[in-house]
């Protein structure tokens, strides 16, 4: 535990910030997951889907900095290519 007041305090403002993103984070990898899973099921349709959810929660974490946009930008090409290559092997 902190000592000196500004610490306390910094301590506080991080519990508080924690607890405001952390919904955005926790759905944010619920759908990434989602999405990942309805590829490898093979359910094409639903993985587009799930991935224009799985984009728009990306670049809200991003927004919200819970993301640096490298990471979010890596995310989402890896969740295309995922998408992508269901539909090249269901071809």
């Amino acid at each position: 535990m902190p000592i000196i007041k500004s610490a306390i305090k910094q301590m506080k403002q991080n519990r508080k910030k924690r607890a405001q993103r952390l919904p955005y984070k926790t759905r944010m990898k619920t759908s990434v997951k989602m999405v990942l899973e309805l590829s490898k099921e093979g359910k094409s349709d639903e993985a587009k889907k799930a991935l224009r959810e799985a984009y728009s929660l990306i670049d809200t974490a991003c927004k919200k900095h819970i993301l640096p946009p490298n990471t979010a930008a890596r995310r989402k090409s890896r969740l295309a290519n995922a998408v992508n290559d269901l539909g090249k092997k269901s071809a």
